[in-house]
């Protein structure tokens, strides 16, 4: 949620911070705004809107090689332009942006700013206002910033400037994530390394209570009590042509339908010559010698860690738990003897599973992260990380992060039992012909979304045992593109209440790859035709029938949601289209939840 640029070096910034900026719009804000130094002068522009509107705002006049940039996603106050960022203090001498969110706001207005007219609903205003009142007591900039980071409590990321001295870019960071990327006669600060890659590949993981100073030619690196910090920097590996969208409309199609090229990518990264898939033999080890297995996650990455418990206990005989990361930091389940802990997670920054990582270590407990990004915050503080590989992820929907993480997931549980149950690499390997198959029939997914979903006001996917698990995520594509009220239901389960909502017209969407369940789920789908409703199939083509509307190639039933996912992915995508929402970009959401 929210994102931050900052630029100091020899160009002008305005469009260094507005391209970045835009690279972080996948992260999902309501308002942007920049701020402009030079000559002792900070100009502030921000808009409510999108970061194009900012543009447009923006008085070509206005030069700087100094400055800062903000998406804001709103928490305190409404998403208006009073309530944007960036924010200054009373003097207007030092200006701010932040992300994250400030606990303990009305304590320190009470007890250091009583009498300070604020502008601002914001969290963030007290912050600025508090580096001033410091400073005007007589402590130095530094030391300021320092004792306004000691006072404050919950999460932030900050970039300040300082009108009398146009040199220098202060930043510092507490639980949300912030890179600074090292160039030649400039530096920068962003959210994540996607804001800077244009620029330099070349970056400097921050981490938590740790203060910045930035000039043109250095970046110093502080501890919250002043202690310097050596670091070396490390390489981000990312194309910068792997962020744009080339040909395609929308990210989200374009990361649909890079996903047959994700599996082989993951079955590369962790096999040889021979195919011979591994890992890394503690991460396999640790795995196997635990007597539980808990997965945290949230969102999509829950949904494919309840794949991934199927895995687990099915191929490795594993016994796995998953808990929604928010769920269990507040009402922690009775943990076995010697538990494992594995976090899920696209960003690698996900807040919710962050506090469980946090916790389970003060326990003493092991940990495992899964995730996209290399030097997250999940991955620096766990003691293992297992990368998903898949390449920058921007559409808000998460599609190939999802396939990835099913993939990852796949290959440990085969490697923790020796491959015994399964031949994973050929397994993979058919599963990511399937999927470039049904990417080939994206025509038929449009005529059928425009037929069964354009004109809902709400659906349900329906399934069971794995194909369960599945619709869960099916459901979650549908709503949160195209807001078609959407549900994924046990099918056995309709008839236990749910029923009751099936009217006329109503789309309901079967899910059948697991021949065990073949004629349970076919006759759920009598029930709610019989009420009314208008059912499609997506069913595996050696249990199909002739009147199913989507057929996948025969696959291996565990791993099936591979190829499931496709077709449930294009249907939200052109639901979505043909309703004319912002696909990349629904409303009140973000790509990286980044506060509890």
């Amino acid at each position: 949620m929210c994102g931050i640029v900052g630029y100091i070096g020899f160009e002008d910034v305005k469009e260094i911070i507005l391209g970045g900026l835009e690279k972080l719009e996948y992260r999902g804000y309501d308002s942007a705004g920049i701020a402009i130094a030079n000559n002792n002068v900070v100009n502030v522009i921000k808009e409510k809107g999108r970061i194009n509107e900012l543009r447009q705002s923006i008085d070509k006049s206005i030069t700087g090689n100094l400055g800062i940039g903000h998406t804001r996603w709103a928490t305190h106050g409404a998403p208006n332009h009073i309530n944007s960022h960036p924010h200054q203090s009373s003097s207007k001498r030092f200006t701010l942006v932040h992300n994250g969110i400030i606990e303990n706001e009305d304590e320190l207005r009470q007890k250091y700013l009583n009498g300070t007219v604020f502008t601002s609903d914001t969290d963030t205003e007290v912050i600025v206002q508090l580096i001033e009142k410091f400073v005007n007591d007589g402590e130095e900039v530094p030391l300021a910033i320092r004792h306004t980071m000691s006072e404050l409590k919950g999460s932030y990321a900050l970039a300040i400037l300082d009108n009398e001295d146009m040199n220098t870019l202060y930043a510092a960071k507490n639980k949300t994530p912030l890179l600074a990327g090292r160039g030649s006669g400039f530096n920068m600060l962003g959210s994540d390394a996607m804001a800077m890659i244009n620029y330099t590949n070349s970056f400097y993981e921050i981490e938590d209570k740790e203060f910045l100073v930035i000039t043109k030619d250095s970046i110093d690196i502080y501890s919250i009590y002043g202690n310097k910090v050596v670091r070396e920097p490390y390489k981000a590996d990312i194309d910068a042509s792997d962020i744009e969208k080339g040909t395609y409309p929308h990210y989200m199609m374009k990361e649909i339908e890079e996903q047959p090229f994700v599996v082989r990518k993951i079955m590369s990264e962790y096999s040889d010559e021979d195919g011979n898939m591994f890992m890394d033999p503690g991460i396999v080890q640790e795995v196997r010698g635990c007597d539980k297995l808990y997965i945290i996650a949230c969102g999509t990455s829950y949904h494919a860690g309840l794949i991934g418990k199927q895995f687990f206990e099915k191929i490795s005989g594993k016994p796995t738990e998953v808990i929604i990361a928010s769920e269990f930091i507040y009402n922690m389940p009775l943990l076995t003897k010697k538990p494992l802990f594995m976090f899920i997670s696209q960003s690698g920054e996900t807040a919710d599973c962050r506090a469980v990582l946090v916790k389970v270590k003060e326990m003493g407990h092991r940990t495992l992260t899964l995730t996209n990004v290399k030097g997250s915050t999940l991955s620096r503080e766990a003691d293992n990380t297992l990368l998903l590989h898949a390449g920058p992820e921007i559409a808000v929907a998460s599609t190939k992060a999802y396939t990835a993480q099913i993939t990852v997931l796949s290959i440990l549980a085969a490697l923790v039992n020796n491959n015994k149950n399964i031949n994973i690499f050929k397994e993979l390997s058919k599963i990511a012909y399937i999927m470039e198959t049904l990417c080939d029939d994206k025509e038929k997914y449009k005529e059928l979304a425009n037929k069964y979903l354009v004109n809902s006001r709400n659906c349900f996917y329906i399934g069971r045992s794995m194909d369960y698990f599945l619709c869960l995520e099916a459901s979650l594509k549908l709503k949160e593109i195209s807001y078609i009220q959407t549900e994924g239901f046990a099918a056995g389960e309709l008839k236990h209440g749910t029923i009751a909502l099936i009217e006329k017209g109503t789309p309901v969407i079967a899910v059948i790859t697991q021949e065990n369940i073949n004629l349970n789920t076919r006759s759920n789908i009598k029930e709610v035709k019989a009420r009314g409703a208008a059912t499609m199939v997506i069913s595996m083509r050696k249990i199909s029938q002739e009147t199913d509307q989507i057929i996948i190639d025969d696959a291996n039933e565990l791993l099936s949601p591979l190829a499931t996912i496709i077709p449930a992915q294009y249907l939200a995508y052109y639901a979505a289209l043909l309703k004319g929402c912002d696909i990349d970009k629904p409303r009140n959401l973000a790509k990286s939840v980044t506060v509890e």
